[in-house]
């Protein structure tokens, strides 16, 4: 069995780095707060969801364990198998018994379904069986296996179960059997499952799924992938307008273009391959530079859920679909694993606590498919949707977010600490063992504090705290004494034989910044963002008696202040407050054009800002990011 880990490098020849266990690392702050909700309220919410809607009927119809017809998406049943992903993560750090029988179960429903050659999807039961791969540009038959596989693989390595795992294998080895090099040459309009077979090789060692991952990663750009079916949709939308290591730009469906990325990226942490990590460079480049808001948020417009030209990133008409900042992580990580740079921890910093975790709601049940910068307050979560891919796909990224607090060298000789978050963390090392706990507020404190609790090593090791790119300004010290260390590609080094009772304090000057964005961005110019840390805030309706897209604060003053306490429905968080001036709505009631010397002046206001990604969790009203300027 792998390790206890989402993405298992520990023998990727071209990774740098590698995951700690999820089970090693408990969460307890800001961020555990969403996993703990994940174990009491969402998992079980979603699994009666998948019940109610028809999802785990649509396997029993596929089975012939009831009678029935699908219902829904033809992918629908991607989202079992992410619940499934999900509470086999939660069950590395949570002893829920209830969720353990509820997954027992799915699995065994799933397994009743598939056909006796390994195929299984329930909108393609054995009746409709040649009808299977006959549309691959819109069926997603291998985008859910994809899921299927990757559940399959998590449930093995953090339950020790292995009956959804030869499920999937048998499913991925009847892909293999079909598809491929003088095979079938098609690939399914959406990947995904790239990354899932890259992940199968390394826990089985099975070279097959490393190549056939490569092939569909490499032969994308042919026309395999694109689907005739609407002749208005280009191939770009598939991803399948130019051979991937020819792409210079993000373009098309975002979510589809990131999750190839993802499996790009794995191939390369197999093969090494040049070509690819020149174009995923060249991919990574033009989003954090053209293409990402600063939320994180990936995939500005609606039309076709797809990245817009560059600088192409409007406000209330942003869509950054929860799942293309979930893929905006994964893809990060990778990048991660692959450098030590931390640069690519930055970005997912920046879509996590914003644009990631915008899209669930505080009670754990509500969801946002898309996640606008403003609103005219009719934009609110959903209990549930009919395309339902998010909400399952960020209860499968809280549930793992344990496994990415730190990470270790190749060799376990350095530790990294790549996210501040309350908690306690028991692991070895190349040299023994360690047992650390991180005390902070994090993202709302500036200051962490980890304690080695417990020390084996009798050799050097060194430790790695990340710097975020956001500070200019930061203190380390180690057992109270000032340490003078220089950041290198986003990390500090403290090298030395840790003893029990060693401590390190890491400061972090975390100001309240207006940001602007680059001139090109159209509807930000005359306007800023405000930000704390890795905090992007907006301003709501609800804590302001004022039409809050109409606020309006002095650049050169913004006369700006922190408090940090309880709001109602939002717990404790750092709020900003300052003074602005706002439009006097009521002058403009009933009137859309007035001549400039009838205006009436700017009324002076108060206003608070909270964090962007707990808006909408109180009553309906407006919300805005960017802020005019005067």
């Amino acid at each position: 069995m792998g390790e206890r880990l989402p993405v298992d490098v520990q023998r990727s020849p071209f990774a740098v780095l590698k995951g700690v266990e999820i089970s090693s690392v408990r969460i307890f702050g800001f961020l555990g707060d969403y996993l703990e909700r994940a174990d009491r309220v969402t998992l079980a919410t979603m699994y009666d969801l998948l019940e109610k809607t028809g999802r785990m009927d649509n396997l029993r119809f596929a089975s012939g364990k009831k009678k029935g017809s699908f219902q829904g998406f033809r992918f629908n049943d991607t989202d079992v198998h992410k619940w499934a992903e999900a509470v086999s993560f939660l069950l590395a750090t949570k002893a829920n018994e209830k969720l353990r029988q509820a997954l027992k179960f799915a699995i065994q429903e799933i397994k009743a379904a598939q056909d006796d050659d390994g195929y299984i999807d329930s909108y393609y039961p054995k009746d409709k069986k040649s009808e299977r791969w006959t549309d691959l540009g819109w069926s997603h038959e291998m985008y859910c296996a994809g899921h299927l596989i990757q559940a399959a693989i998590a449930n093995k390595r953090l339950t020790g179960e292995d009956t959804l795992f030869e499920v999937a294998r048998r499913f991925a080895d009847h892909i293999d059997s079909v598809f491929g090099p003088n095979k079938r040459p098609e690939l399914d309009g959406h990947p995904e499952v790239e990354m899932a077979l890259v992940e199968l090789y390394r826990e089985t060692g099975d070279s097959r799924y490393l190549k056939l991952a490569d092939y569909f990663v490499r032969a994308r750009g042919k026309g395999y992938a694109s689907s005739s079916k609407y002749p208005g949709i280009t191939p770009e939308y598939f991803v399948d307008h130019k051979p991937f290591v020819e792409l210079d730009e993000l373009a098309g469906h975002a979510v589809r273009m990131l999750y190839l990325c993802c499996g790009a990226a794995d191939v390369y942490l197999e093969t090494g391959a040049k070509d690819l990590w020149k174009a995923l460079e060249r991919l990574w480049n033009d989003l954090v530079q053209k293409k990402m808001h600063i939320t994180g948020g990936c995939g500005s417009r609606s039309e076709w859920e797809a990245f817009g030209k560059e600088y192409e990133l409007p406000n209330k008409r942003a869509y950054t679909e929860t799942c293309a900042a979930i893929a905006s992580f994964m893809w990060n990580y990778r990048m991660f694993l692959a450098t030590a740079d931390g640069k690519y921890v930055d970005t997912m910093e920046q879509v996590l606590y914003n644009g990631l975790l915008s899209g669930i709601s505080l009670d754990g049940r509500h969801y946002f498919y898309d996640n606008p910068l403003e609103s005219d307050g009719t934009h609110r979560r959903k209990e549930w949707f009919e395309c339902a891919c998010c909400p399952p796909n960020i209860a499968r990224l809280i549930t793992s977010l344990p496994g990415y607090i730190y990470s270790l060298a190749k060799d376990e000789s350095k530790v990294f600490v790549n996210f501040y978050e309350e908690s306690k963390a028991d692991f070895n090392t190349r040299f023994g063992h360690l047992r650390i706990t991180m005390e902070t507020d994090y993202p709302w404190s500036e200051e962490v504090r980890i304690h080695f609790d417990r020390c084996d090593p009798t050799e050097e090791i060194s430790v790695f705290l990340r710097i975020p790119g956001w500070t200019e300004d930061f203190s380390v010290r180690l057992n109270g004494e000032s340490v003078h260390v220089k950041p290198k590609n986003g990390y500090v080094e403290l090298r030395r034989i840790w003893k029990t009772g060693d401590s390190v304090d890491l400061s972090f000057s975390m100001p309240v910044e207006l940001v602007r964005s680059h001139p090109f961005v159209e509807e930000n110019r005359g306007r800023a963002a405000v930000k704390r840390g890795p905090v992007v805030y907006c301003a709501e309706a609800a804590d302001n008696n004022f039409e809050v897209r109409a606020l309006r604060v002095n650049y050169e003053q913004p006369e700006l202040e922190t408090k940090y306490g309880n709001i109602d429905a939002l717990g404790a968080v750092t709020s900003i407050h300052g003074k602005g001036f706002a439009y006097d709505m009521d002058y403009w009631k009933g009137k859309l054009y007035v001549p400039v010397s009838k205006i009436e002046a700017d009324k002076p206001v108060e206003f608070t800002l909270i964090p962007y990604c707990l808006w909408a969790n109180r009553d309906a009203g407006p919300m805005v990011v960017w802020i005019r300027l005067v």
